[in-house]
């Protein structure tokens, strides 16, 4: 099996479109379209349904994902493994998206700093896919805000997370900061409740994003405010780039590790998790 046709094939899933399929692998559309082809005539099944307003998945199609997520993973590790015999151990780490930037990529860089001959793979991805990774044993650690309750995964909290009500301009209420341009973070669903339940009868905002590097580009090119981790954006309130909001309420997250219980990677886990830092 010609790995790239798997590529090819996650990466139309991903776009569900030939030409920015195209454009992400550095192909031609031609290609791409052909890669499909060959694939499906391999496996004796489609793999989309297309018509000139969409493409679907079809269930053959949604079966795959999984087992070309796998096939690449395993090259990947399978790669590193044998390119880099000079390491003498490796660790694959995995964060959500929503945390990387406020707290993960500090964690690489103490990893790699403590450890210079630790072979290290990382990547940032939906709570969803890393852990199948973790149960796939393609990830050795990943941290996240909402972990699935797995009886074959240790989680240890690891990290305790305030959020506070930052804003661009000074001196506003609360109500004013979530009716002026208040740009909504998804934190997860723990934190989607209770930003309601504590402002029931604020407005809807009008810009959601994903993860805090979005919202805090926007606040200082935009304005308006959102609610921000206190250790990203404590620099920028210490020199008047941002203002915390009087009075608004702080929302607490624990961040959490997940692994699995049982591992042959153990104790290097252990030890990589200690220089995951809560300031």
């Amino acid at each position: 099996m010609d790995l790239e046709l798997l590529r090819t094939f996650l990466e139309l899933n991903r776009t569900r479109h030939f030409g920015r399929a195209a454009e992400a692998l550095f192909v031609t559309q031609a290609a791409v379209s052909s890669r499909l082809k060959s694939l499906e005539q391999q496996l004796g099944v489609t793999l989309f349904e297309r018509s000139r307003r969409e493409m679907r998945l079809t269930p053959e199609g949604g079966r795959l994902i999984r087992h070309s997520e796998r096939m690449i993973a395993a090259w990947r590790a399978a790669r590193q493994d044998v390119s880099l015999a000079h390491a003498t151990e490796q660790l694959v780490i995995g964060g959500s998206l929503r945390l990387w930037d406020v707290l993960l990529q500090r964690w690489l860089h103490d990893l790699r700093r403590t450890y210079p001959q630790l072979a290290i793979m990382a990547e940032s991805q939906s709570p969803d896919f890393l852990t199948r990774k973790l149960i796939d044993g393609t990830l050795d650690v990943a941290i996240m805000l909402e972990p699935a309750q797995l009886d074959i995964m240790q989680i240890r909290e690891i990290a305790t997370i305030d959020f506070i009500l930052v804003s661009a301009t000074k001196g506003l209420s609360v109500e004013s900061a979530l009716e002026q341009n208040y740009v909504y973070v998804d934190w997860g669903l723990s934190f989607a409740l209770d930003h309601r339940r504590m402002f029931p009868d604020a407005p809807e905002s009008m810009t959601r994003v994903s993860h805090a590097k979005m919202a805090l580009e926007y606040l200082s090119s935009i304005g308006g405010s959102a609610y921000l981790p206190r250790r990203m954006i404590k620099r920028d309130v210490e020199l008047g780039l941002l203002y915390e909001v009087a009075e608004a309420p702080i929302f607490t997250r624990q961040a959490y590790a997940t692994f699995p219980v049982r591992s042959a990677r153990q104790d290097l886990i252990e030890k990589s998790l200690q220089l995951v830092h809560s300031d």
